[in-house]
């Protein structure tokens, strides 16, 4: 064995002494954790809510949340840079949001499953955020991606999506693929012919992406400002640019995904990049950061009117939009005073860039 053999062999055995210590320390000191995760495991699959939430040897399980901070059932307290998967902008149960959801709750009630004034006040917010023209509800990021590529589908009459390798735009079949890379299979029982109408693009490669997009048979192509999943990778400026005019030139719409980064710019990243998308999906944030239930769809007043049962009475001329609990009083009015106050308190966004560059 040469002299490079056995320095990494030594630093190896140095590496998995450490893990082990660290490790036992982790057990140690979350006996608790430990004893709800077995309880868990009988009754949810791999014992957890969310497969992403798993990690070695077993999760601890939060009990409280403020601000920066989080403590779980063992009393350990944590600095949180996970922060409600990047929604909570504020930090955790900033009194802003909490104190209009619980003044709706006390004096209206959580969801009446008609239509309610706040429905129309949150559409102002979040149409003055992004500036767009118009906004539907939705249940969830997942949700917004769906109805933005059905509605580009009924828009242009064509059936395939353009998305990017390494992109996440959430669960539904029409979308869940390349997510970790090129030919591997995302999940078991996913649709097939779903899967055949998305088109593979490459994120930041302008020379492929805009010769593929200019073949001119996709009904959209759908990006983010920045990628997430795949290591919050920024898109660079002409290369968006130069997408979104391709899009333009050949009749695709330019879908921006915003579930991630819709809250953090200020007005969202088609602010930041000076884009003008002719659809633009967010979530997550947008319903008060802390609720379920919120996403929405927003975009040109061309394209929103298919989603119009006023303007297109017969079904078969119109996209479906729907859900249950879409406008429901939690999140339009949690999301309302969110927004609201972000609009209000711009100095907000300074803060994070210096904080993030201090990270950096």
């Amino acid at each position: 064995m040469g002299m490079n053999e056995e320095l990494k062999a030594s630093l190896e055995e140095k590496l998995s002494s450490l893990r082990r210590t660290q490790e036992q320390r982790y057990i140690q000191t979350h006996k608790t954790s430990q004893e709800l995760f077995e309880r868990a495991r009988k009754v949810l699959p791999g014992g957890v809510s969310y497969s992403l939430r798993y990690f070695r040897p077993f999760p601890f399980y939060v009990k409280e949340a403020k601000g920066s901070r989080i403590w779980d059932v063992d009393e350990n307290e944590y600095v949180d840079f996970w922060m409600v998967h990047g929604a909570a902008v504020l930090g955790h149960n900033h009194e802003v949001v909490i104190n209009a959801l619980l003044d709706t709750l006390r004096n209206q009630g959580g969801h009446f499953g008609w239509t309610n004034k706040w429905e129309i006040l949150w559409g102002e917010a979040v149409t003055k955020w992004f500036g767009m023209d118009m906004v539907r509800p939705t249940n969830s990021g997942t949700e917004a991606n769906m109805y933005a590529t059905r509605l580009a589908r009924a828009y242009t009459g064509r059936d395939k999506i353009g998305k990017f390798i390494g992109g996440w735009h959430g669960s539904y079949d029409g979308l869940h693929k390349g997510v970790r890379e090129e030919g591997k299979k995302e999940s078991l029982g996913l649709i097939r012919s779903l899967q055949d109408e998305v088109v593979l693009l490459k994120y930041n490669d302008k020379d492929y992406t805009i010769s593929r997009v200019l073949k001119g048979d996709l009904a959209a192509v759908i990006v983010e400002p920045v990628m997430g999943s795949a290591g919050a990778i920024p898109g660079d400026r002409d290369f968006l640019h130069s997408l979104q005019e391709a899009c333009r030139k050949t009749g695709t719409l330019f879908i921006l995904d915003e579930v991630i980064t819709g809250f953090r710019f200020f007005g969202g990243g088609k602010t930041h990049y000076d884009l003008d998308p002719d659809i633009l999906v967010t979530g997550k944030a947008v319903g008060g950061q802390y609720f379920p239930g919120a996403g929405a769809v927003l975009g040109k007043k061309e394209v929103m009117s298919l989603f119009d049962q006023i303007a297109h009475p017969n079904p078969e001329e119109r996209a479906f939009h729907g859900g249950t609990y879409t406008g429901n009083l939690i999140t339009t009015s949690a999301g309302y005073a969110l927004i609201n106050y972000l609009m209000a308190n711009k100095w907000i966004y300074q803060k994070l860039e210096e904080m993030g560059a201090y990270m950096r």
